[in-house]
């Protein structure tokens, strides 16, 4: 009996020795996939001449609590326009996909058969997105309540941002890109003006036509039609514009070939009273209301009468424009509207930064090393870490805006600023990826759906000098390939003629 029992006792210290060696080798296994970098991965780097350590990565199950890849992820990196995820991940929890905003009008004065005998005040409250159709629409309801004449001025009210606004070149020395157009309370149509050039056969000219078209804008057209091959239309042509707060002039010299057909560029070039205040005029004019007196900067009395109120689309459609199509300006304007929802006009970025992290801390995620300033992603000194987006999209799964939040990204291979990349990969279809770039920034995060229906994270940020040289989109390629494959083998790298337009935007 007892030689039975040291028999036993020997068998369960075997299977107790055995079942250690197991999970050593399972934590062995789990740390070689979290720490070393996939082959494909690390060759296409070296091919691109960037150093791992410019690089983070990590690639993580949504439900699991571990990564099955992480590569310098604790190191704060610049993440470009993947900023916006935390931005609109925010800004839907803490707004609710459902918020709005109201750009209104007051009459200053009395109105009489048809005339208001005093100014009209529009007060902005930082809509994201008032495009000259809207702004058409804001007016139309002036209209039809029976105003047709204003024999005052036009007052624009912009009280409801705090701060000044600063320089619009101070980013890159491109104040004139529409990219760059600065956050305003009351911001019509981005400040754009679009120039389309139309090849003339029978003139042998170049038409160009502006929307909108203000007086406060002159085009001097020198460009030259010929019948060149069309490679880049851009590169022949030769813009120059000359400005000041209240008229802006567009010299436009060089050649434009006829085989480009018609092409089109925008604009902001005029300062925003200037710009709100032609559109206004040229827009009243063509629903038969007539103005004549001036515009100017001012801010809506207590006993103001309002007479017309314009409503934006929702939050979850407006953060679709945000993120599928990587527009700065709403980025800026919707995470300015954090702060003033937790603090209360006028908005300014300090109350915003505030609302934030406070935000981040009721939803138990540290992200200490998160250094935001604007909320768009174009900045030098914006900075987060891929573990700690990673947490924020493992939440943002778990989150009731998740439907919102996710739909809000750009498919690869299908719409958005991705729409024309890696259609012909396995992973077209299958990838929820918001991508970034500036200048020595390459960034890419979201959601990837693997062969087996199982949903990862999925985080890459690369930052170095050489990344725009580098190719660095065959990294993030293939990283996606290899999630999405989950154990299949990765492609050859891919030429450069075959790689298609970059994954981020």
């Amino acid at each position: 009996m007892a030689h039975a029992v040291g028999a036993d006792d020997r068998m369960h210290r075997t299977q107790r020795l055995i079942a250690v060696v197991m999970l050593s080798l399972l934590a062995t296994t789990h740390l070689w996939a979290a720490e070393r970098l996939p082959h494909g991965l690390e060759q296409a780097l070296k091919a691109g001449g960037i150093p791992l350590e410019s690089a983070s990565f990590m690639v993580q199950e949504v439900g699991a609590e571990h990564p099955v890849l992480s590569i310098n992820a604790e190191r704060p990196m610049n993440p470009a326009s993947v900023m916006k995820l935390v931005t609109t991940y925010a800004g839907l929890e803490m707004l609710g996909p459902a918020f709005t905003w109201s750009t209104d009008a007051f009459a200053l004065g009395t109105v009489r058969n048809g005339t208001l005998e005093g100014d009209l005040l529009i007060r902005g409250q930082g809509a994201p997105k008032l495009t000259l159709e809207d702004f058409w629409m804001f007016l139309r309801g002036i209209h039809a309540r029976g105003i047709r004449e204003i024999r005052g001025d036009l007052v624009l009210d912009r009280s409801h941002y705090g701060f000044e606004a600063g320089d619009p070149g101070r980013f890159d020395n491109e104040p004139n890109q529409v990219y760059n157009t600065l956050p305003d309370a009351l911001l019509v149509n981005f400040k754009a003006v679009r120039v389309t050039f139309i090849p003339d056969l029978e003139n042998r000219r170049v038409q160009i036509v502006t929307e909108p078209n203000l007086t406060e804008v002159a085009i001097v057209n020198n460009i030259v039609l010929d019948n060149a091959a069309c490679p880049d239309w851009r590169a022949r042509m030769r813009p120059e514009i000359r400005a000041d707060q209240t008229s802006a002039q567009l010299v436009f010299s060089g050649q434009m070939s006829a085989q480009c057909g018609e092409q089109t560029r925008h604009y902001s070039i005029l300062a925003p009273q200037a710009y709100t205040g032609g559109v206004f005029r040229r827009l009243w004019t063509e629903l038969g209301g007539r103005f004549t007196g001036s515009v100017r900067e001012g801010t809506a009395p207590l006993n103001a009468r309002p007479i017309s109120s314009q409503q934006s689309a929702p939050l979850a459609e407006l953060v679709r424009d945000i993120n599928k199509f990587s527009n700065n300006t709403m980025a800026r304007q919707l995470y300015l509207a954090l702060g003033v929802s937790a603090f209360g006009a006028p908005a300014t970025p300090e109350k915003s930064d505030r609302a934030l992290r406070q935000w981040l801390a009721q939803k138990r995620l540290d992200l200490p090393e998160l250094v935001i300033e604007n909320g768009s992603g174009l900045s030098r000194i914006e900075r987060v870490s891929a573990r700690s987006l990673t947490a924020m999209l493992r939440a943002a799964w778990r989150s009731p805006v998740m439907p919102e939040f996710m739909s809000s990204m750009p498919v690869v291979g299908v719409d958005g600023t991705l729409r024309r990349r890696g259609r012909h990969l396995p992973y077209a279809g299958h990838a929820h990826i918001k991508g970034g770039t500036i200048n020595g920034v390459r960034a890419m995060a979201g959601y990837v759906v693997d062969a087996q229906a199982r949903r990862w994270i999925v985080v890459c940020m690369i930052n170095h000098p050489k990344v725009h040289n580098a190719n660095a989109h065959v990294v993030f390629d293939r990283l996606l390939h290899w999630t999405h494959s989950r154990g299949g083998s990765l492609p050859p790298l891919l030429e450069e003629k075959d790689a298609g337009p970059a994954i981020v935007e």
